[in-house]
């Protein structure tokens, strides 16, 4: 079928257009619409071969760099280093296959959602199909408990309501209707006549004629938004793939000039060949990927504990670099628990205290305590609400290991009344036998009522009735006032009117409660029973934000994080909970989707930086929104749990999911689920996240200045024409040990504990900004020279004794950048700013690493290999003071600048 606006058609012309009657089409025209608009299936676009996936991650650059090494590993007869590559090689391809695998499954999930029959009229019979089979005109039954299985234009309605949420992100059922919307550009959540595959009937009966099916219903559109929503590359695998590129380009340069200079200086041309192959192992550091997934793999743990679920393990630092955090409102920021909070009785407002369905809380008048049972009409009120509803309220066990809690079954906004009542003391069980009912006029979306015939111990009949305000109002005649019926005035209209406007400014959405005697049970089976009522006052209710959403909103913009709200809830309701919880500041913008269908993709890009608040947006407004964010810069984290979330989450920086009430379609789209469904627990991802790639600059600037340290002493003696101060061996050897066990101990170096008061990094930014490519050549150099003056004053002081200088100069070399691995666990100061205690896994690791040195100098079968000497006591002292120069004389410099920076004058003018 054409696109087109059914929502806005009246039901003979979408009769019409759809070439169909009531009696539905025939076997033979359904089989001939079958073969031109296809199966009622969701496709998954084109698959992509397990093997081509598991191929496909050897192909980074950086896996290439590793199998070169490999290959030079191997040719050095170095088998422990090559077998160790290849390990890392398969382990890192696995984990990029086994995710990516499972990303896909998000389509698989959304097909899940389509409703496995049908119940149809075709050739005048009612029968039932399997509702891949469905074609549009069919004529569909609709019944409480169903799934929809496509897109349809009601026709008739009996009391229909339809869950919508995972759709739309409303957190109520949805009242139906059949009459047209004269909007033609009304968004999903206001077209009240149609009904959409994958939602839920939670009330009523309907009958409606299918106008699309597959992809051409609003879930097929969501399901080719997930197939074209680009996944993005992470901060963290740019950055590594433009360092190994630097870094080869670089290693190799130096290498191939170091072993020039050598040969020009009367170097043998095999041995140079093996000094500079060792540098080019050395400088290239192919543990890197290694120790990048072991520190993003125990941040994961840490996740764990904190309640957040990471599925991709570069998503952690990606969430730490987030500038902007794109959060559903419904069950995200709030409880999704519709709760009471305010009442409006006798011209009196009372606040209901309470979070979601515990049945506890106080009623307060002008913020003092009251009991509602010694006020008649609140307590009239109150008994209203409970008699006229149809939910339960229970207390069940979700897990053996759980405390029972609270749960609703039925009807939200009916859940909210039982809580209200069992918070006075007033449950269905205390009211049934004083008041037992007689008779039920169901809801109806025309009437916007609901009404329940009772009768009271005097024997007395009364209708009791709710519903919305304004059409209640109308059918009132009188109002209850201290206990009596008072004809109904202009004033008192005007009260209620007003009271009404001040509790919807509130974001709440207000029931009107009402009653009548009834002199004979017969009538209220006449045409219209529900008048000449007698008002009784005004309950309004909200789902309330959840009580941790504000400290973690508040964290977020110390850590100069945007906090947006992206809902399909009503503008009112979002912008009053946005402006509670403190997202929406003095002049934030808050606009809905029918003003967002205006604009377009370059207006919005230029305007959504104002803005912090989407109301009554689709699954395209997300995506474009999240889009134009990324176009500004930002790094985009997307919240969210329904099905309408996830295209936008796939395409976000980094998707996130809620554990307990998201769908699993936006499971398997996102990177990261919280398993408490906590926007708290966001800012203790972000938190984790900053602190690792944290510690991946701090193992970067360690691994480089080491390196960089190994590759000058071999330049500078060349240069110099001085025999090698190292030996290919050796030189490995620094590479295995002093790369290894410290590199790892910062991964898992506790985070600085100003890190949330920083705002995030700058996405351009590369791995070496702020200085730390500076510290890594002025600390390599210095660990170069320091090396290599040791090895020049040994060896002029006896040459004939070559193997003690390399000896200390490969001693110096080794606890020069153990001494440094203590300098790099500051991002900005140094040695001396943090407790050195708080890593003992470092203290561990430098031991480690300083034992084995000792053993390859001790141990006399270990010499000959390493081409080692004993040291005595005083070569243990110039090594140990050459070794300490570069860290403490950088440190007694920032020292010395800080004490300037304190003493120098300012001038005031």
């Amino acid at each position: 079928m054409q696109k087109t606006n059914w929502h806005s058609l009246g039901v003979p012309e979408c009769l019409q257009l759809t070439e169909t009657t009531v009696n539905g089409i025939s076997w033979k025209e359904a089989e001939q619409r079958r073969l031109r608009f296809g199966e009622n299936r969701l496709s998954e676009g084109e698959h992509v071969s397990l093997l081509s996936l598991f191929l496909n991650q050897f192909r980074d650059f950086m896996v290439l760099v590793l199998m070169a090494a490999t290959l030079i590993s191997g040719l050095l007869g170095e088998y422990t280093d090559a077998v160790t590559i290849i390990a890392i090689i398969v382990v890192n391809g696995i984990l990029g296959f086994l995710q990516e695998v499972r990303a896909e499954r998000s389509l698989a999930s959304l097909k899940q959602l389509a409703a496995p029959t049908a119940h149809i009229v075709r050739d005048g019979k009612k029968v039932t199909i399997p509702a891949a089979e469905l074609v549009p005109g069919d004529i569909v039954h609709l019944e409480s408990g169903d799934r929809v299985p496509a897109d349809i234009r009601l026709i008739r309605c009996q009391s229909l309501e339809i869950e919508e949420s995972s759709l739309t992100g409303e957190s109520l059922p949805v009242p139906k209707t059949t009459e047209p919307i004269e909007d033609p550009h009304a968004g999903i959540g206001d077209r009240r006549n149609m009904a959409y595959m994958g939602t839920m009937i939670t009330r009523g009966k309907g009958i409606g004629v299918v106008v699309a099916t597959g992809m051409d219903t609003e879930m097929g559109l969501i399901a080719d938004l997930i197939q074209t929503a680009e996944d993005t590359e992470t901060p963290l695998q740019r950055r590594l793939e433009q360092l190994g590129k630097i870094l080869v380009y670089v290693a190799l340069a130096i290498t191939a000039v170091v072993v020039v200079t050598g040969i020009m200086h009367g170097h043998g041309i095999y041995e140079m060949f093996l000094a500079g192959v060792s540098l080019a192992v050395a400088a290239i550091p192919e543990g890197l990927p290694a120790i990048v997934t072991i520190a993003l793999a125990l941040g994961v743990q840490r996740m764990i504990k904190r309640k957040a679920i990471v599925r991709k393990l570069p998503s952690v630092e990606t969430l730490g670099c987030a500038s902007v955090i794109c959060s559903d409102k419904t069950g995200t920021l709030t409880q999704n628990m519709m709760t009471v909070q305010q009442l409006w009785v006798n011209g009196q407002f009372y606040d209901i205290t309470g979070n979601g369905f515990e049945p506890d809380g106080e009623f307060q008048l002008a913020g003092k305590k009251v009991d509602p049972r010694k006020r008649d009409d609140l307590r009239r009120l109150l008994e209203i609400a409970v008699l006229c509803n149809n939910a339960e309220l229970t207390r069940e066990k979700a897990g053996s290991k759980q405390e029972p809690r609270w749960v609703v079954y039925g009807d939200p906004t009916e859940g909210a009344l039982l809580v209200l009542g069992a918070k006075a003391g007033i449950t269905p069980e205390s009211l049934a036998e004083v008041e037992p009912r007689l008779d039920e006029l169901p809801f109806d979306s025309n009437r916007k009522m609901m009404s329940v015939l009772t009768r009271n111990q005097a024997g007395e009949a009364q209708l009791l009735v709710k519903g919305a305000p304004d059409v209640l109002l109308e059918r009132c005649s009188h109002m209850l006032i201290d206990g009596k019926p008072v004809s109904m005035s202009s004033s008192l209209r005007k009260a209620v009117a007003q009271a009404n406007e001040s509790m919807a400014a509130g974001a709440l959405r207000n029931l009107g409660i009402a009653y009548r005697p009834v002199r004979n049970p017969a009538e209220i089976k006449t045409a219209d029973p529900e008048k000449g009522l007698v008002f009784i006052g005004l309950l309004g209710m909200i789902d309330p934000p959840r009580p941790e959403v504000y400290q973690a909103i508040s964290k977020c913009k110390k850590a100069g994080i945007k906090t947006v709200m992206i809902t399909g809830d009503h503008q009112v309701t979002a912008e009053a909970i946005a402006r509670q919880i403190g997202i929406l500041p003095p002049g934030g913008m808050v606009i809905n989707g029918a003003q967002l269908n205006t604009m377009s993709d370059k207006e919005l890009q230029e305007r959504v930086g104002d803005i912090y608040v989407y109301a009554r947006v689709s699954p395209e407004h997300k995506l474009r929104i999240v889009k134009a964010l990324q176009q500004n810069g930002h790094v985009v984290a997307m919240t969210g749990d329904g099905v309408n979330d996830a295209p936008a989450i796939k395409a976000a920086d980094i998707g996130i999911a809620m554990g307990r009430t998201g769908t699993d379609v936006a499971k398997e789209a996102s990177a990261l689920i919280l398993s408490d469904d906590n926007f708290a627990t966001i800012v203790a991802a972000i938190e984790e996240g900053r602190g690792i790639y944290d510690n991946i600059r701090k193992f970067v600037r360690y691994l480089l200045a080491s390196n960089v340290g190994e590759i000058l002493v071999m330049f500078f003696a060349m240069l110099a024409g001085l025999p090698l101060p190292l030996l290919p061996i050796q030189i490995l050897w620094v590479n295995l040990v002093t790369d290894g066990l410290p590199a790892i101990a910062l991964g898992v170096d506790p985070a600085e504990k100003n890190i949330m008061q920083k705002r995030p990094r700058n996405l351009k930014d590369s791995i070496f900004a702020n200085g730390v490519g500076l510290k890594i050549m002025t600390r390599g150099m210095l660990i170069g020279l320091s090396t290599l003056a040791v090895f020049w004053l040994m060896y002029s002081t006896d040459p004939n004794n070559l193997v003690k200088a390399q000896t200390m100069a490969f001693s110096t070399l080794v606890m020069a950048q153990l001494i440094q691995v203590f300098d790099c666990r500051s991002v900005e100061g140094g040695i001396f700013s943090r407790n050195i205690f708080e890593n003992p896994w470092l203290i561990l690791a430098v031991l480690t690493s300083a034992l084995l040195l000792g053993g390859v100098i001790y141990i006399e079968p270990m010499q000959p290999i390493f081409k080692t000497v004993p040291l005595n006591l005083w070569d243990w002292i110039v090594v140990l003071t050459a070794a300490a120069v570069p860290t403490f004389s950088l440190a007694a410099r920032r020292t010395a600048n800080r004490m300037v920076r304190r003493t120098r004058p300012s001038f005031h003018r």
